[in-house]
């Protein structure tokens, strides 16, 4: 399971998309977002490309232990969606 850690936003969305882009190429289909600490709208935004690239590749993508700051945003983007098990 691909975990990002800490800290996702702008600073390091390209790295952390990247990141999670092979992780999905190599068949991860679950992301565990327990660490992240400190997000911005660059997260949505790297989350939203992550199931996109999955769904690209006929795959599910299920984000879990999403932190309150994380859903909020999503929520507030109304894409709360993505945070919802499938």
């Amino acid at each position: 399971m691909f975990r990002p850690t800490l800290t996702l936003t702008v600073n390091n969305a390209k790295t952390a998309l990247d990141a999670g882009l092979s992780a999905i190429e190599n068949g991860q289909t679950e992301i565990d977002l327990a660490q992240l600490t400190v997000v911005d709208s660059a997260a949505v935004a790297t989350m939203v490309a992550w199931r996109r690239a999955a769904l690209d590749r006929g795959a599910s993508l299920t984000f879990r232990n999403a932190p309150a700051n994380l859903r909020s945003l999503a929520e507030l983007y109304d894409v709360a969606e993505l945070l919802h098990q499938h």
